[in-house]
Formats: C-alpha cells, sequence, structure tokens
C-alpha cells in the first residue's frame, strides 16, 4: 500500500501544470454495534461490532473527468486481541461528468446510487464487503432519470472454492409527478471450483424486480413508497429444471427531522429454494426471505445528522411464517473528501449511513 501511494504522488509530480492536475482525498469512517437476537436457524443470534476505516488518495486531470483513486478498507472487529481484521486494497480508474460515471477496479460499494434490497444483498454482506471488484456505469438524466450497470467478480476459482460473479441492471423513469417507475435486473453466477468432480455442477440465479414507487411529502414529513414483484429464476444446470419462486414486495419509508421509519412486506413463495443447499454463497440476500410471508420494520433515530456525520440508533422487528427476529443496532458514519474541505460553507444534504 504505500508503494501505491509514492506512486500516486509521483504522478502528480512529475504531470506538466498545463494538465491542471488536483490531488483528491477521502476519509470514510464507519462503526456498528449490531446484536441480533431470534429463532431463524438460518440467521443465528450473533453480535457484529466493528469499524472499518477507509482512507482514499488519489490524482484527477481534465477538470476532474479523469481520476485514478488507491486506498484501503480496513475492517477491524472490536475484541480483547484485535484479531479477524481485515485490510481490503480500494485501487480505481473513474471518469466523471455531467451524464455519466464509469468505474473500473476495485472501488467503494458506497458509490453506488443507492443500496441494493435486502433480497439481493444482505445486512452482513453490507458490513464486511464494501468494495465492488470489477466494473459500474452510471447515468443521469436532466430530469431525474436514472440507470446503473454494476459487475462484482465476488470470487475467483480455487482448488477449494467456486468461481463467482454477479451483475446488476437497476433504474428510475420519471411516469407522472412524483410517480416513478423503477426496478432491479440481476443476474448471478456460481461455477465450478478448479478441478471439480463432474456432478459438482454450475448454478445460475436470476432476479426480475419491477416496481413503481411514489416520492413525495406531507407537511415536513419525507415519504417514499415502492410496491413492485420479485420474480426469481434458479437453475442447477446438471437437473436442467428451472426454479421459478415469486413474490410481492412492498416497501414504505417515512422521515420526520430526525426519526425514520420503514416497512418492508414480502409475500409470495421461497425465494431462495437452494438457500439450505449451497447458503449464501449462491443467496447473496437475507435468509428471512426464504419464508413466505415477511415483515421487516425498522425504527431509526437520527441522534446527529450533518454534512460529515451520522450517528444512528436502530430498532429492527423480524416476523415471518418461520420465525420471528429482533435487532439492536448502533451506527455512526463520518465522512469528508477534498470537494467537501474546500467548499465547506456551502449548502449539502445530510450524509446517508451505509447501514
Amino acid at each position: 500500500m504505500p508503494r501505491l501511494l509514492l506512486s500516486i504522488l509521483l504522478l502528480v509530480a512529475l504531470c506538466p501544470a498545463t494538465q491542471a492536475q488536483e490531488v483528491l482525498w477521502s476519509v470514510d469512517f464507519n462503526t456498528v454495534l449490531n446484536n441480533r437476537e431470534g429463532g431463524d436457524p438460518l440467521c443465528p443470534d450473533h453480535t457484529f461490532v466493528f469499524t472499518r476505516l477507509a482512507p482514499e488518495v488519489g490524482l484527477t486531470l481534465d477538470e476532474g473527468r479523469n481520476s485514478i483513486m488507491g486506498g484501503v478498507a480496513w475492517f477491524q472487529p472490536m475484541n480483547d486481541h484485535c484479531t479477524g481484521y481485515k485490510v481490503l486494497p480500494t485501487v480505481y480508474y473513474r471518469f466523471n461528468n455531467d451524464r455519466f460515471n464509469v468505474e473500473l477496479g476495485m472501488f467503494p460499494r458506497a458509490h453506488m446510487r443507492e443500496r441494493l434490497p435486502r433480497y439481493l444483498w444482505s445486512d452482513s454482506l453490507n458490513y464486511c464487503q464494501p468494495n465492488v471488484r470489477g466494473a459500474m456505469f452510471q447515468w443521469q438524466h436532466q430530469r431525474g432519470g436514472w440507470l446503473q450497470a454494476v459487475f462484482d467478480w465476488r470470487l475467483m476459482q480455487t482448488e477449494t472454492r467456486r468461481e463467482a460473479f454477479n451483475f446488476t441492471l437497476s433504474g428510475a423513469v420519471p411516469v407522472y409527478k412524483h410517480l416513478w417507475a423503477e426496478g432491479h435486473l440481476y443476474y448471478n453466477h456460481l461455477a465450478k471450483r478448479k478441478n471439480a468432480p463432474e456432478d459438482e455442477g454450475v448454478i445460475d440465479d436470476a432476479t426480475v424486480n419491477p416496481m413503481l414507487a411514489l416520492h413525495t411529502a406531507l407537511g415536513n414529513t419525507a415519504l417514499n413508497i415502492r410496491a413492485g414483484a420479485i420474480i426469481q429464476f434458479q437453475q442447477l444446470r446438471k437437473e436442467h429444471r428451472w426454479r421459478k419462486p415469486a413474490a410481492f414486495t412492498s416497501t414504505v419509508n417515512a422521515q420526520w427531522r430526525w426519526l425514520e421509519i420503514e416497512e418492508s412486506f414480502t409475500a409470495g413463495k421461497n425465494l431462495f429454494p437452494h438457500y439450505y443447499r449451497f447458503g449464501s454463497e449462491l443467496n447473496l440476500g437475507d435468509p428471512y426471505y426464504c419464508s413466505k410471508v415477511y415483515s421487516r420494520t425498522d425504527l431509526t433515530v437520527h441522534a446527529v445528522r450533518n454534512n460529515f456525520v451520522d450517528l444512528t440508533a436502530t430498532l429492527t422487528y423480524h416476523a415471518s411464517d418461520r420465525c420471528t427476529g429482533f435487532w439492536q443496532q448502533v451506527a455512526c458514519r463520518f465522512y469528508i473528501d477534498s470537494s467537501i474541505w474546500k467548499n465547506k460553507s456551502e449548502k449539502r444534504p445530510p450524509l446517508k449511513s451505509l447501514f
């Protein structure tokens, strides 16, 4: 890592002055205490207590259009012996203008337009895998519509580990006033291990998730409502048969000053029919979506929220046809970068928590 930072600084020194280069930097700090209690064997009782520090430094040219960034994401569980930590590299190229953003390499998942729904990407993975390993394309329309494509090469093939990647296409289009058409197309591929036996098989996992959304305000309360369908397509190629579970899903989110309430509801078939066999190696969503009926209620208090800090306390209640669960979480995010520091007096939206 020191060599990478030294190389970037040398590039800054060697580039001609006429190139209008600029040094970029950012620091993203997160800490979480999440205590999980419930009776679901697929989501056993567990406590996450960790910090995550992700500093970056880089160089931009052409008035910010082309940038190269390097850094680390240091995941550190808080325990007596400081064991279980991970230091993950962050190295990527970015092209950015008024309409397009392209990123290639290992870049922060926080750069995505919005967090993926939990039936595609679980809270646990969001804690432990802060970077995308691949590519992202984002397009912004002048009327507010947007499109995002993300390719994540999440596992490399070894003698003991399968090869795996996933691709997500997300977008939103305004329909009428506050009404939007939104959705996700998702493909997840789990291949064989190196020199695997013939009967191990390759697995295809795809999701189609169309939704209608209402984004409006009632007085001082911001209100976001989404409703749609989740249709899964899963195949063990050696079985030559597709499983096609489907479910209705809805989310209602209301925010008033420092208080936020969100209710998510799903009803239909078990969306992860192979979870008992392959677990989170195949299905990256929360295991609660193995239930035919599932409700999740989040009550969040934003104790401190400004341009740099979002300190939250959250109570989460899970109810399904199989079990119930109760989670308690305290999380804090602190973020600052060279642009925010340079324009500290400018008014900007409050910082968003990653969890």
